[in-house]
């Protein structure tokens, strides 16, 4: 529905504003929301460091993987690397997306049963990362073969795990209300992780006032948008 290089400026102002998006779901929501239960602090304390390093292992091994960079995007990627990218590793990009997008889907679900305005916020939150990742995943396999159909059916597919993890997540959760607070902290790590370890660093490359300026105001964005959405809720 847009060209190129219209989606290449979606993926960048979006990094920024959801930056912005995902920190103040877990600081100022998420992790207060699951401190305030009845929970052990220590156990959710243990949750979050575990969540961080469960998350920098599956980046490691690279089955959690983020795309916000592809040919064309201005940052001055040599021939040939999407290729590189997604060639023979494009099936992991999916598979790694679909668990990725399942464990969201459980995610949304945990947020929901603790509070329907935290459900909101947290759907949000993983909304603003899912576009840039999506339209980055999306080009990456394009320029690496793939049929614009066969990407987009791929990672229609993939997209879809959201809803059944989060029907399995509603199920289960419902059942097991004790564990919804550790599913938020664990939730806040993902949040934390990426948005310090993956796209921060990307912003960094990015270092002149005129680059600098923009990032700082959509991150400001990213949180006015989470405070009003909380404002808004809680006033009904």
């Amino acid at each position: 529905m847009f060209s190129f290089s219209l989606l290449s400026k979606v993926v960048e102002r979006m990094v920024s504003l959801s930056v912005g998006i995902l920190l103040s779901t877990s600081l100022l929501h998420a992790l207060p929301e699951a401190f305030e239960s009845d929970a052990d602090t220590h156990a959710l304390f243990a949750t979050l460091l575990g969540g961080l390093l469960a998350f920098f292992l599956l980046e490691k091994f690279a089955i959690l993987r983020h795309s916000h960079h592809y040919e064309g995007d201005g940052h001055g990627h040599e021939h040939g690397h999407d290729a590189h990218e997604a060639g023979k590793a494009g099936w992991m990009i999916l598979v790694g997306d679909g668990l990725h997008n399942f464990t969201d889907g459980i995610l949304i679900a945990a947020a929901f049963l603790a509070d329907p305005s935290l459900g909101i916020i947290t759907g949000v939150a993983i909304i603003a990362h899912e576009i840039p990742q999506e339209i980055g995943d999306f080009i990456v396999l394009l320029n690496a073969g793939f049929s614009r159909t066969r990407a987009y059916v791929y990672n229609l597919l993939c997209s879809l795990m959201a809803v059944i993890g989060g029907v399995f997540g509603y199920v289960m959760l419902e059942r097991a209300t004790d564990w919804i607070p550790y599913v938020l902290v664990f939730a806040s790590s993902g949040f934390i992780y990426i948005a310090v370890s993956d796209l921060m660093p990307q912003m960094q490359r990015r270092a002149t006032l005129r680059e600098t300026i923009p990032q700082i105001v959509l991150i400001a964005v990213g949180v006015g948008i989470v405070l009003f959405l909380t404002g808004q809720t809680h006033g009904h």
